[in-house]
């Protein structure tokens, strides 16, 4: 009952029940994620300038301290906290439910938030170089592993604050219908998030144990193998939540829906079924599984995991050109793309962030995923060529745009610099693009994944990679510089507007011209039917860009074995 008694308010904006634990959860979630992409983002520019041979900043332990922080604060804490915000909202607020089990959803914030700060201090401390992988052998102070553990705890609490809500939300009918597909997909990556958060603990708790002197240390075959349960997956809770996004930044810069909902839910549904067996081509280089088990995983099967982004990447930009097409810019394939609110930093957020997942990141993991080719890229720069171009440039694009509207919704404050936040998807999105395209081409050279000196100075064995792979790294750093200077300004704008903007008390009035319809009615698909011809033919380029791609990864691999 107690539960049914906070405060609530009912939002002008959206029109939306906004329940006054849930504001909080959400802001306090929202803020922590962004302390910790600044403590990743500090790493990664000096890992950059220390990848670049002309400055090569950072001493090899501080390197590798670095890469663990940066890894494991930008992959799991600064995209998790967020993501809880995200579940929040897309259970409590969109659904104008009650949050069930406050209890529970603070202590999950208080396990997530202690979990974190431990696992920080030990890496700092220089008690766990272990990167984010933490391969064992290498081992880290037992604090790290627990801290990992706890957070993790955490997490899995507050997913199932998040399916306690869609249970209360269903039961009191606070909405009619079919749950908005904001909320489906957020409910694809709670369920994908709990297989996650087991492979993490089969993984993890014995690595404590170790760590503690109490059991003999975990095979290393066997804990990469369950590892990856948690390393791969966790990355699909994010593609799961952007794609949600996608959906959400759509409706509310251009007016777009679902133009057809099935479809859409059944692409997420495709991620819950065969996510977990894309993480196979982790392993492609390890002798430990069978080459069957490999070609079956990462072909067939993964290939139904990359039908749904697909789906998606097809339906996302379709249902935006369906709906500028209807608000008049008809004209020829690409009016609805000229015409298009580029200066809204929400749209161009969530179209940077689509092209830079769907052309550079699909394409890439797709080709690196194949055992055939695998073998010839396999630890190598390519591989953080490909995944900063998803998880950056694809997820924390997103959770950027999606920022910009949670400001005013949410905090109920006024943004901040908006001529800042106008500039800032473009100079993020760019050098995180430039980023991931010299790597790749560094890693094409020769450049090893985690090396600390391309010069390998003082090696018994001389190493001449050539001038291009000197330069790429060179781009690689200029590229790093870029992208860290569009994180600053995220920083900047998202900070002085929840701290300093205008307190808003009535209807928000958004700088960006944004839709003002109420959100609910995004679980309602287009009635007025489709045409999408621009999207069809970037659909083909697209295809044509794959295969291109595709073949020359086959062509190099052939030049690998002569045969005579």
């Amino acid at each position: 009952m107690a539960e049914r008694a906070l405060e609530r308010r009912v939002c002008p904006t959206t029109g939306l029940t906004v329940y006054k634990t849930t504001e909080t959860l959400i802001k306090i979630n929202a803020v922590v994620a962004i302390v910790y992409l600044l403590i990743g983002g500090v790493m990664a520019i000096l890992l950059g300038l220390t990848r670049w041979p002309a400055v090569h900043l950072l001493p090899v332990d501080w390197f590798y301290r670095a890469l663990t922080a940066h890894g494991i604060n930008m992959l799991i804490f600064w995209i998790l906290f967020f993501e809880m915000a995200v579940l929040y909202f897309a259970s409590s607020v969109l659904l104008k439910s009650r949050l069930a089990c406050s209890t529970l959803a603070w202590l999950g914030l208080a396990l997530m938030l202690g979990g974190s700060i431990m696992v920080n201090v030990m890496i700092f401390g220089g008690k766990a170089d272990v990167l984010m992988t933490s391969y064992v052998p290498l081992k880290g102070h037992p604090l790290f592993y627990l801290g990992l553990i706890l957070f993790a705890v955490g997490a899995l609490i507050n997913v199932f604050v998040f399916f306690a809500t869609l249970y209360v939300a269903r039961k009191e009918k606070t909405y009619e219908g079919s749950v908005p597909l904001v909320t489906f997909g957020a409910t694809a990556a709670a369920i994908i998030a709990v297989s996650t958060i087991l492979h993490g603990a089969i993984a993890l708790v014995p690595t404590f144990l170790w760590s503690l002197g109490l059991i003999e240390a975990p095979d290393p075959a066997w804990y990469r193998l369950m590892w990856w349960g948690l390393g791969h997956q966790s990355q699909q809770i994010n593609v799961a939540a952007m794609v949600s996004i996608w959906y959400f930044l759509g409706f509310l810069t251009v007016g777009s829906k679902p133009i057809n909902e099935k479809v859409c839910r059944g692409a997420f549904v495709l991620y819950i079924l065969f996510i977990n067996i894309a993480s196979a081509h982790h392993l492609l280089v390890d002798p430990g599984v069978t080459a069957s088990w490999k070609i079956w995983n990462t072909s067939y099967a993964m290939y139904l995991a990359v039908l749904a982004s697909m789906i998606h990447g097809f339906t996302v930009p379709a249902s935006i050109e369906a709906a500028q097409r209807r608000n008049g810019y008809a004209r020829g394939l690409f009016e609805w793309i000229k015409r298009a609110p580029w200066g809204n930093p929400g749209f161009a957020a969530l179209i940077l962030s689509l092209v830079i997942f769907g052309f550079m990141g699909g394409i890439t993991g797709v080709t690196l995923g194949t055992q055939q080719i695998n073998i010839i890229a396999h630890n190598t720069m390519r591989l953080p060529g490909h995944f900063h171009a998803t998880v950056v440039g694809g997820t924390t694009l997103a959770f950027m745009g999606v920022t910009y509207y949670v400001i005013p919704l949410i905090f109920r404050r006024k943004l901040r610099f908006p001529r800042i936040a106008k500039y800032q998807p473009y100079l993020f999105g760019g050098g995180i693009a430039l980023m991931a395209i010299s790597m790749t081409f560094a890693g094409s050279a020769g450049v090893p994944r985690r090396h600390w000196d391309a010069n390998f100075s003082g090696a018994v064995l001389p190493v001449d990679l050539g001038p291009m792979a000197i330069f790429m790294l060179g781009v690689v750093g200029i590229a790093a510089t870029i992208a860290f200077l569009g994180l600053f300004m995220y920083i900047l704008v998202a900070v002085a507007s929840v701290f300093f903007g205008k307190r808003e008390t009535g209807v928000v009035e958004s700088v960006f011209n944004s839709r003002r319809d109420t959100v609910v009615s995004t679980v309602a698909p287009s009635t007025h039917g489709f045409d999408t011809p621009g999207t069809v033919m970037l659909t083909l380029i697209f295809l044509a860009t794959f295969a291109v791609y595709f073949f020359a990864n086959l062509k190099w691999l052939s030049n690998v074995w002569w045969v005579r």
